[in-house]
């Protein structure tokens, strides 16, 4: 593990403005799809006109991109620092899967956005999203290559993309059980997967 710092957890100021009209348009994108929502549409949820939104972003799809620029810069670095502040690969995996689970569960809206959406993000915010997902992704492989030296990355790398889509089936299952049962349950499932893949 590298030198131990305070782990992040991927959350936001929640005071600022800017941070409200975002949380306010990814819930509404994950409703009606992005083009089914008008700069008026987010205006009208954070209280304020939809031309008074100008002052922040520059239109739709810049609010679009720094939302799913933001998610994956904050997972990134949270990932980065938990693994960090990690004794060992057990305790960095743990972190991981405990950062990505409540994450998965707190923000079911931006993954709905994300799967949906990228496609409409400008192409250099697209290519900056990609590569900052696929630092996510090492992070994950670094860790289980420790765990399970014999296995190729190429079989981890394609095991972490399952988990996530494990992790991150929550916008299907909102509601069906609280967070507190959820929470173990996912973290069990994803554990067996990737000691499945270790093997």
């Amino acid at each position: 593990m590298r030198e131990v710092t305070t782990a992040q957890t991927p959350t936001r100021n929640r005071g600022s403005r800017r941070t409200e009209i975002l949380d306010a348009a990814a819930r509404l994108f994950a409703a009606r799809g992005f083009h089914g929502v008008s700069i008026e549409d987010i205006g009208a949820a954070v209280g304020t006109s939809g031309p008074a939104l100008y002052r922040h972003f520059s239109g739709k799809e810049a609010l679009l991109a720094e939302m799913l620029l933001d998610v994956s810069e904050r997972l990134h670095a949270s990932a980065a620092d938990r693994v960090t502040a990690a004794s060992d690969a057990e305790q960095a995996l743990d972190a991981l899967l405990n950062g990505q689970i409540e994450f998965a569960l707190g923000h079911p809206a931006l993954i709905t956005v994300h799967d949906r959406e990228l496609g409409n993000v400008p192409e250099p915010a697209r290519r900056q999203i990609r590569r900052l997902q696929r630092l996510y992704v090492e992070e994950w492989v670094t860790v289980l290559s420790e765990l399970y030296p014999g296995c190729p990355p190429a079989r981890l790398r394609a095991a972490t993309h399952a988990v996530f889509g494990l992790l991150n089936s929550t916008p299907h299952s909102a509601g069906e059980l609280p967070p507190e049962a959820m929470a173990p349950l996912m973290r069990a499932m994803a554990r067996a997967a990737l000691a499945e893949a270790g093997n």
